[in-house]
Formats: structure tokens, sequence, C-alpha cells
């Protein structure tokens, strides 16, 4: 267990997270609540598609070689609509009246377009040739039973919804959503909206805290307000059973009110490490604790609210992704410096900034100030500029690592 001084690595301590954490278990849900949600396993096709031959246009179901040699007169004897097949077979000379979805008749083997016939009644003249599997869609063209349409662990799309249902599943199995509890904490804090006293601030952090949740794919359990006293951190602490992971933000440090370690602890927590090699960030900790045979997880952020929600984006997230099955690397690309950097101090330095994909490679301008304590610059930017530690001043043109904040 590493509590003592030293800091530990940002890639140490994600490597760290990930290794003691699991996919969840699986449930079967309906296709109307599959978007956004983790395949738990493949998905394989029950059905052939198309089911059948079937026209791609409207017109008239043909033997091609009755219309080899135009003009060819044809006779209509049967009428074929999406869902209405025609159950007899084609003869020589015959024709099928279709339209676009019909099944293709026995006998025939081509759909010559209406566009080309003129009909008069039950006779028509067909004016151009249709070759053998003109203009029909063939069983089985899209995918056939048994194909593997969907890899496990992907995050479900309208289109894999549509997918699913167009195979045959009414339901589709997924990785049960992780419970999230965040828990805020100090005695300054008042909920959003409420008039403010003296010293007091409004509690922000369980809302984006919530809102990055619920993007990464989980459901957020908001516990409200832990005042910094023992009692109340219990209380609050206790109300977090059955949540995969509890997540707090402030009381994390070492001044006599930071408390939530301690708490954690008398609650059952063991601690894997506390203080890491990055800005901002430094004071986050990170442990599990069992309950009733089920492990919750541990994080403990910082309560500056920049420094909350980067370490969210960094640590939170990727913890996420692997209860629910899914590969979520750093996720980090490279750009270039549109503007030169100064020197980095001795932690990795994650400073927010703006990115311009329009260029290859991209370039990535960091805001001048990295006070975090400027909420209005992390809401701005849409990225991170990650600068190891000890780097020496970046000119422009440099190649830096980025992670986009797009959640």
């Amino acid at each position: 267990m590493s509590l003592g001084m030293s800091l530990l690595l940002v890639t140490e301590a994600l490597k760290r997270i990930l290794d003691v954490a699991s996919t969840l278990e699986s449930e079967n849900v309906g296709l109307l609540q599959a978007r956004g949600r983790t395949l738990a396993a493949p998905l394989i096709s029950k059905l052939d598609n198309p089911p059948f031959d079937a026209s791609a246009m409207d017109g008239y179901a043909v033997r091609a070689d009755d219309v080899a040699s135009i003009p060819a007169s044809l006779t209509v004897i049967a009428e074929a609509g999406a869902g209405r097949p025609f159950t007899g077979s084609l003869g020589q000379g015959e024709a099928v009246r279709i339209f676009t979805g019909g099944r293709l008749p026995e006998g025939a083997d081509a759909i010559v377009i209406q566009e080309n016939v003129d009909a008069s009644g039950t006779a028509i003249t067909v004016r151009e040739t249709a070759a053998r599997g003109a203009n029909i869609r063939p069983k089985g063209e899209d995918f056939r039973k048994d194909d593997i349409l969907l890899e496990q662990g992907r995050c479900l799309t309208a289109r894999d919804v549509l997918i699913g249902a167009s195979s045959g599943h009414a339901e589709l199995p997924v990785v049960r959503k992780p419970v999230i509890a965040i828990l805020s904490t100090g005695d300054e804090l008042v909920p959003p909206g409420s008039p403010l006293g003296p010293g007091q601030i409004s509690a922000s952090n369980a809302y984006g805290l919530a809102a990055i949740v619920e993007a990464a794919g989980a459901e957020a359990r908001v516990l409200g307000i832990a005042r910094d006293t023992f009692a109340s951190l219990d209380e609050r602490i206790a109300a977090s059973d059955g949540a995969d992971i509890l997540v707090t933000s402030g009381g994390a440090s070492v001044g006599d009110h930071d408390l939530v370690r301690p708490a954690l602890e008398k609650a059952g927590a063991k601690l894997d490490f506390y203080k890491i090699a990055m800005r901002p960030g430094k004071p986050l900790f990170f442990g599990s604790r069992v309950q009733n045979g089920s492990t919750q997880h541990c994080l403990g952020l910082p309560g500056n609210p920049v420094s909350a929600m980067i370490c969210a984006r960094v640590f939170l997230v990727p913890l996420i992704g692997r209860l629910l099955g899914r590969e979520t690397p750093f996720q980090a690309l490279t750009a270039v410096l549109a503007e030169p950097l100064p020197a980095n101090g001795p932690r990795e330095h994650y400073m927010r900034g703006l990115l311009d994909m329009s260029e290859s490679p991209p370039r990535v301008v960091a805001f001048k100030s990295q006070d975090s304590g400027l909420i209005k610059s992390l809401q701005r930017a849409d990225c991170l500029v990650v600068i190891p530690a000890n780097t020496p001043a970046q000119p422009l043109g440099s190649p830096v690592k980025v992670l986009k904040l797009d959640i």
C-alpha cells in the first residue's frame, strides 16, 4: 500500500485502479432501452436478411429468358406485394405484378421495372431487357442466420439497435449499469440555488460528476453533502451501500477537517494509494471495501471543482469502462503546439486547452492561465494537453499528447 508521502505516477495509479476492477454481470433489456448500453455477448443473427429473394423495385417479376429479345409480350397472372406473396409458380410467357419488398415468385429470376413496361389490362409489353438477377435482393444478401453482427463490449448505437431488431432479437444482452454513488464533503458547501452565507460556496461537484457518470454509461446516485464530522460522513457513506463505486469530493488532503479517508477506513475500506504526481489533482486516493460479499471501489477526488472534473475524466471514466467490459484506453491523440509552452515542474500537468482538428496534424493551444480555481476555462476547454513531469520549455510545433474532453 502506497500511503506514504511519495507521489504515484498517473499511469501507475490508473493501472492499479483498472487491475482490481472487472466486468459486471449481464442482463437482458428490450430494444427500446438498449441504446447506449454495452453488449454483454456477441450479437448473432437469428435469421437471414432478406429472409427471401425480394424485389428491389416496383415492376414485374419475369423469366429473364422471356425478355431476352424485345419488345416482349407477356401475360400478367397475379400480383405480389410486401407481405402478400404470390404462392403459385411463374410459367413461360407469364409475369407477376410485384412491388418493392415483395417475395420473388417461384419460376421468376428477374424484375423489370415498371417504367420499362407498357400495360393494357393483363397484357404487358416489355421494352427493356432484364438480366437474370436484375433488381432482386437475394435471400441473405445483407447477412445470414448465425452471422456475428456485433462484438461483445460494444456500446450500442441507434444503428446497432436497428440491426438487432432486423436480425430477430426482441431483447439484447447488456452489462448491468454500474451504480456510482457521489458524495460531496465540506462545511462550506450549500446546494446550488441556495443563498450563500459567509464563507459558503455552491456545491457544484456532484452535478458535474453525475453528468460525467451518466455520459460514461453508468447510473449516478447523488448522496448529498456530508459535513466535516465523522457522524455526518458515517451516515452518508452508509447510504452508498449497494453502489459499485463510491466517489467522494473534498476532504482528501491532510488538514484537521479532512476526514474522508479515515471515515472510509472506519467503514472497512482498504486504501491502495494516496497522492499522485498530477497537476491538478495531487490529493487523490483509491481503495476498495467489501459489502455483503460485493466489492465497492472508493475513489477520493479533490474538492476543487476543476481538479475533481479533470481527475474524473482521467480515472473515473476508464474505471466505469472496465466495469462495463469496454475497452477504454487512455484515448490520447498527438497534436502540435500552436503556441510555445514553458517548462513543467515535477508533476504531470493536465492543461486545459482548445484543439483544432481541421489541420493535419491537429494543432492545440493551452490556455495561458491554468489556475485550478478557474471553472470557466474548464467549460471553454475541449481537451487536456498532457505535459510529462520535468519537461523543458517546448517551442511552437512541438508534438504533445492530448486527451479530449468529450463528455
